[in-house]
């Protein structure tokens, strides 16, 4: 064990072997920290924080701070963080609203310089975050997920497993599995076709999400019959986490984008805006993936751009 004589460590705190600490270290009441753990410069770690084996944490990180929330008390939860992490310079890690409740970081991620996980928030493992990318409280984050740099994602999202989220994207619904979002439009793309080859999905896998996706975003059928026909098509592997993913959404999906020519050419039952210059409808190509409310705010807001 290697403790700098600059740290201040409670004699609270449970430290395991070979564990180093740098200068400037807070290590606060109640705190535990596993063998192989290496804490650089000026790393603050807040009462009752639990961090597994073979982290490597960096300078400025702050770890089980209390939540951002107006009126918090100090009964609150706490932050566990598993095995084999590197979480880089200036990163927060917020615990959780309520004694009991934990904010979990699984194992093998990475969290990149001034990342943000907030309350609640539950990260799987090989998770990771770049650069200036903030997760509102209580957000999922499934294995091997990759959000890119500012990207933001709202509260109670969810990010499915082997998903990739394009640099400054706005997420304020859930993402499925397998698929990429671009940074630009916060819109579906296509599958994280690399990302899948790189973590070994042979053909016959691709291809099965190939299908599942077409029946997600190509069919026009309404929600409730989209997660039925997944269902009933595919009975195990990946077809199956992709219907349970999906049959557990409270705030819809993020819709696939498409491209100019797809609007002109293709329509969709849901034609909701008029041209303010003609009779004619204008037609827009998308996926109502919530309730009716989410239809009739899509019309309410066409309608009044058209007006104006």
């Amino acid at each position: 064990m290697q403790i700098h004589p600059q740290a201040l460590i409670s004699s609270s705190a449970q430290l395991g072997n070979d564990v180093q600490i740098g200068p400037f270290c807070i290590i606060e009441d109640d705190v535990v920290i596993d063998d192989g753990c290496c804490l650089e410069a000026r790393v603050t770690v807040k009462s009752g924080t639990v961090i597994g084996k073979n982290n490597h944490i960096f300078e400025g990180t702050t770890l089980g701070g209390l939540p951002q929330c107006v009126g918090i008390g100090d009964d609150c939860g706490t932050v566990v963080i598993g095995d084999g992490n590197i979480i880089r310079e200036n990163v927060s890690i917020h615990r959780a609203m309520k004694e009991g409740d934990a904010t979990e970081i699984g194992d093998n991620c990475m969290l990149m310089v001034n990342a943000h996980v907030a309350h609640d928030c539950r990260l799987g493992n090989e998770v990771i975050m770049a650069n200036n990318s903030m997760l509102a409280g209580h957000v999922f984050v499934g294995r091997r997920a990759f959000i890119s740099g500012a990207a933001g994602i709202h509260q109670f999202c969810r990010v499915g497993a082997f998903a990739m989220v394009g640099g400054q994207a706005h997420i304020v619904r859930d993402i499925p599995p397998f698929v990429t979002v671009d940074g630009i439009t916060s819109q579906v793309v296509g599958l994280n076709l690399i990302g899948l080859r790189r973590a070994g999905f042979s053909t016959e896998d691709i291809k099965t999400l190939k299908a599942v996706y077409r029946i997600l975003y190509r069919s026009n059928l309404p929600w409730r019959d989209i997660v039925k026909k997944i269902e009933e098509e595919y009975k195990s592997g990946l077809g199956l986490e992709m219907a349970q993913f999906l049959s557990m959404t409270t705030r819809g999906i993020i819709n696939e984008r498409h491209s100019a020519s797809e609007h002109k050419e293709q329509s969709s039952p849901n034609e909701v805006a008029t041209n303010k210059n003609s009779e004619e409808p204008i037609k827009y190509k998308f996926h109502i993936v919530g309730d009716d409310n989410d239809l009739m705010e899509y019309a309410s807001r066409h309608r009044q751009q058209s007006a104006g």
